[in-house]
C-alpha cells in the first residue's frame, strides 16, 4: 500500500474528497458537451437528412452516377455575364422610373458602392410587350425579348455583397471567399458526366478573357480535382492535345497504351490518391480529346444559315468570336457535356463597362456595346437548341452577380452596384414558360414580394437535376459543407 507521504501533490488531490467531487462534475459535463458538440457537426442536426456520397470510382471519376431522385434536366447551360447588366433597363419593367425621373424620393440612399447618389433615372431604352405573354421586355435586347413566352423570370434575387470578385464567387460558389467548388464541379462531383471524350464540365470564356474571379468562377475548391471546368473557347481550344509531327498515329497510341499501363501500376500502390487519379484520368482524358476536340471546334462543319442566325460573320470583331462561342456551347450540349458556362464579359482590369456590363458611366453606350455582343448570339442558340429537342432535358441559366441602381450615381450617366434587387432567367427543362417570380419594389431598388436569396436560385438549379441540395455535401476540415451552405429553399412556384 502508498504511505500518503509518497504521493505526489496531484495524486493527494485526487484521494481529498471535495477534488474528487470537483473533478467528477468536470468529468459528466465534458462528457455532456462532447455530445452536443457531436450532434452539432452531423449535417442531419440542421436538415434531417443524411449526406448522399456519390460512388466514385478514382479510376473513372466521370462515369456516369444516378441523380438522388428523377430530375427534368440532365444537363446545364449557364450563360454568365460578368458585371451586372442592369435589371431595370431590361427585363425588370418599373413605370414608376419614369414618372419620378430627375426626381430623388425618399428613402433613396445619399452613398453607394461607388459614392454619392444621383436622381432617380428612368430606363434608357423603350420597354415593348413581347409574345403571348405580354412580358415588358427594352429594346436593349429585342432578341432575348422575342424569346419571352420561352423564360422563366425572376425578378426578386438579392446577394449578400455588392463587389465583383465576392457577389461572382457567392453566386458561381455559394461562398464570397475563395477555395469553394463552383455549382459546376458540384453537379459532376454527384453526376459524372454521359460524354467520354469530352470534360464533363466546361467554361468557355469570353474573347475578351476571364471575369474577375477568375477560375474560381468554374474551379473544384476541396473537391477532387477531377471536378473542375476544363476552360476554353472556339479562339484558344485546348493546349497541347497535337500530335507531334514526327508521331504517327501509330506511334502515339502505342505510347498513350503504354502511358496508361504504367498509370495502372503507379496507381496500384497508392490506392486512395484523388489527386493522382485526377491526374491520370485527366491525362487519359486529353488522349480521347485528341481525336473529338478537332472535329468538334471545327466550326466550318456548321451551314451557312447557322452562322448567319447566330452572326458569326457581322457586328463586331468581339461579337463574331462570341457568336462561335455559342455554337460551340450548343455542340458541346449537344455531344452530352454535363454543364456548359458561357461568358459574356470579363474583368481583366476592371472593366467599367468595356469588357463587361459594369456601367459605372455612360451606360446608354457601353451597355448597348455589350448588348451588340451578347443579344443576337445567345437568343439564336436558345432558339437553336429548341428546334434540336436538346430544351426537353437541358436547363439554360442566363445570370450575373447582381443588379444595379434605380437612380444615376453622381457622375449623372451610370448606375451603381445594386445587390438588394436583381433578375435572373431559366429556360428549359422542368421550368414554366412565360412565367414571371417574385418582384422588386416600384423602383426596382429592393426584392420586396417573394424574396429569392441565391442560396435558393442554386438549391433550385440541383433540384431540376434530380439533386437535393440538403444531401449533396463534402466532409472538409470537420465540417459538412455544400453548395448551399446550411441555408436554401426550392422555388417550387417555378417548376413546370
Amino acid at each position: 500500500m502508498i504511505q500518503p507521504e509518497h504521493l505526489t501533490p496531484r495524486g493527494r488531490q485526487l484521494l481529498n474528497r471535495r477534488g474528487f467531487m470537483r473533478n467528477s462534475g468536470f468529468a459528466l459535463g465534458g462528457l455532456g458537451l462532447a455530445q452536443l458538440l457531436a450532434a452539432e457537426g452531423d449535417p442531419a442536426a440542421f436538415s434531417g437528412k443524411q449526406p448522399i456520397r456519390p460512388d466514385i470510382d478514382a479510376d473513372n471519376p466521370y462515369t456516369p452516377r444516378g441523380s438522388h431522385f428523377a430530375g427534368a434536366a440532365k444537363q446545364v447551360l449557364i450563360i454568365y455575364c460578368p458585371g451586372a447588366p442592369s435589371h431595370v433597363d431590361t427585363f425588370d419593367y418599373k413605370p414608376s422610373l419614369t414618372k419620378y425621373h430627375g426626381q430623388k424620393p425618399p428613402g433613396m440612399p445619399a452613398v453607394t458602392f461607388e459614392g454619392p447618389t444621383g436622381n432617380i433615372a428612368k430606363p434608357f431604352w423603350e420597354f415593348k410587350p413581347r409574345g403571348a405573354s405580354g412580358k415588358m421586355t427594352s429594346e436593349l435586347l429585342p432578341n432575348m425579348g422575342a424569346l419571352a413566352d420561352d423564360f422563366c423570370f425572376i425578378h426578386s434575387l438579392h446577394t449578400q455583397t455588392s463587389a465583383h470578385p465576392q457577389g461572382e464567387n457567392f453566386f458561381n460558389s455559394g461562398f464570397t471567399m475563395e477555395g469553394f467548388p463552383s455549382f459546376g464541379a458540384w453537379a459532376t462531383y454527384a453526376l459524372g458526366s454521359e460524354c467520354k471524350d469530352l470534360p464533363a464540365f466546361v467554361a468557355i470564356n469570353d474573347p475578351r478573357g476571364l471575369a474577375r474571379s477568375g477560375k474560381n468562377n468554374f474551379g473544384n475548391g476541396f473537391l477532387p480535382a477531377a471536378f473542375q471546368g476544363t476552360d476554353f473557347n472556339a479562339k484558344n481550344p485546348p493546349a497541347n492535345l497535337r500530335r507531334h509531327q514526327s508521331l504517327t498515329a501509330f506511334d502515339d497510341k502505342k505510347t498513350v497504351d503504354l502511358l496508361k499501363r504504367l498509370n495502372a501500376k503507379h496507381l496500384e500502390q497508392f490506392p486512395g490518391d484523388a489527386d493522382l487519379a485526377a491526374r491520370i484520368a485527366s491525362y487519359e482524358l486529353a488522349g480521347q480529346m485528341q481525336t473529338s476536340v478537332p472535329g468538334m471546334m471545327d466550326l466550318s462543319a456548321e451551314p451557312e444559315s447557322i452562322h448567319k442566325e447566330y452572326g458569326t460573320d457581322t457586328g463586331t470583331e468581339l461579337k463574331r468570336e462570341y457568336a462561335k462561342n455559342c455554337i460551340l456551347a450548343r455542340r458541346l450540349i449537344e455531344k452530352g457535356v454535363r454543364v456548359v458556362q458561357l461568358f459574356n464579359g470579363s474583368d481583366p482590369s476592371g472593366g467599367n463597362g468595356i469588357t463587361n456590363w459594369d456601367s459605372h458611366s455612360n451606360i446608354k453606350d457601353t451597355h448597348a456595346m455589350q448588348a451588340e455582343i451578347m443579344d443576337q448570339p445567345t437568343a439564336a442558340m436558345i432558339r437553336d437548341m429548341k428546334r434540336r429537342g436538346l430544351l426537353d432535358d437541358t436547363l439554360i441559366v442566363w445570370c450575373s452577380e447582381f443588379g444595379r441602381m434605380p437612380f444615376l450615381q453622381g457622375n449623372g450617366t451610370g448606375r451603381d452596384h445594386n445587390p438588394d434587387a436583381f433578375t435572373c432567367i431559366l429556360a428549359g427543362a422542368g421550368v414554366k414558360k412565360g412565367f414571371s417570380y417574385g418582384e422588386s419594389d416600384e423602383f426596382g431598388f429592393k426584392a420586396a414580394v417573394d424574396p429569392v436569396e441565391v442560396y435558393d436560385f442554386n438549391a433550385t438549379i440541383l433540384h431540376l437535376m434530380g439533386l437535393d441540395h440538403e444531401r449533396l455535401s463534402y466532409y472538409h476540415n470537420g465540417l459538412e459543407r455544400r453548395l448551399t451552405n446550411v441555408h436554401g429553399h426550392v422555388i417550387k412556384d417555378v417548376l413546370a
